[in-house]
């Protein structure tokens, strides 16, 4: 049995669990059994939809020390020989007195203070700032592109076909869109430009409904909320534009070329490293750039260049093949 502990919630969004869930399809093709360990109920109907157990701890997931004595409990009835732990509001002491009783893997991509567990996993690909190595014994680290956790389907995709323009534009913001991304997008992308914009809205995104009444008109704009086939979307669009974050590497996998934007402190070494690395432009952090603008400029350059899509989707599938959830599995 595979224990992994997470949430997912209207403030930190889906990110958590639907690379988790990844982590948990790899490990039940090989024959494990997965049980989720929840502070509350919020993800706790998807989970089981998905056909994993879900145990709800009844505690704040932005306080999880207070979780503790319950956690501790359950470890020792349960005989929890080791557990997956992704989320950003651990603590030291809550890792440490879980790796007192339990083996503790921790999934980590901020490096924010020393963590007192047992292996530690980064996939992100800014990785090496971190300088783990340093800092911990070579045989507790598993890092770098390898261990990218996307689900299955992503696995050995084809190279992408580039198609000499822009026609099909794919809108993303992940699971929610506090700053109402999608909608000053719409407002400012020249729409007729292109024979269809598919937008899609994560599960907390409040604006959905607004979006669909508004661009009910607009016969080459379509409107989907929380969509189970992103893969196809994504094969199927010439340019996306995409939050910082595991889409970005989902992207990666099927070799789409994209512009990026940001909203929040932990996507901005991801974003600005696909930028380095002449992978995936940069349009700017929503909270204090022109985003909008160099969104448009950025349009205007990739949409009649085929040789730079091209360019860029060969330099974005050599980098992920798809096989880091199962990785990530074995490891456990």
């Amino acid at each position: 049995m595979i224990y992994i502990r997470t949430d997912m919630n209207d403030i930190i969004a889906t990110g958590h669990v639907m690379r988790c869930l990844s982590i948990a399809d790899a490990a039940k093709e090989m024959g494990e059994e997965v049980t989720f360990i929840l502070a509350d109920n919020q993800a706790e109907d998807y989970i089981i939809s998905r056909g994993y157990q879900v145990i709800v701890l009844g505690s704040r997931w932005d306080a999880m020390e207070t979780e503790l004595p319950v956690l501790l409990e359950l470890i020792r009835k349960r005989n929890i020989e080791s557990i997956l732990i992704d989320s950003y509001q651990v603590t030291e002491k809550y890792l440490a007195e879980l790796t007192k009783v339990t083996r503790t893997i921790y999934l980590d991509d901020l490096n924010a203070f020393h963590y007192p567990v047992d292996n530690i996993i980064c996939y992100a690909n800014y990785y090496k700032k971190f300088a783990y190595e340093k800092n911990y014994p070579i045989d507790k680290l598993y890092l770098g592109l390898n261990y990218v956790p996307l689900r299955k389907e992503f696995q050995d995709c084809c190279p992408k076909v580039i198609n000499e323009q822009v026609k099909n534009l794919l809108l993303l913001s992940g699971g929610t869109d506090n700053y109402h991304i999608l909608r000053r997008l719409l407002e400012r992308i020249d729409l007729v430009e292109y024979q269809q914009v598919h937008v899609i809205c994560g599960k907390y995104n409040a604006d959905y409904e607004d979006l669909k009444l508004k661009n009910k008109d607009c016969t080459n704009v379509y409107i989907h909320k929380a969509v189970t086939d992103m893969k196809r979307y994504m094969e199927e669009a010439d340019l996306v534009i995409s939050a910082g974050g595991s889409t970005l590497y989902e992207l990666c996998a099927v070799g789409t070329p994209a512009i990026s934007y940001s909203f929040a402190d932990n996507q901005l070494d991801n974003v600005r490293k696909f930028q380095e690395d002449g992978m995936i432009d940069y349009a700017g952090d929503i909270r204090c750039d022109n985003v909008m603008d160099n969104v448009v400029r950025l349009l205007e350059r990739y949409a009649n260049n085929k040789a730079l899509r091209q360019e860029r989707s060969i330099k974005m599938q050599k980098i992920v093949d798809g096989y880091g959830a199962r990785r990530i599995a074995e490891v456990i």
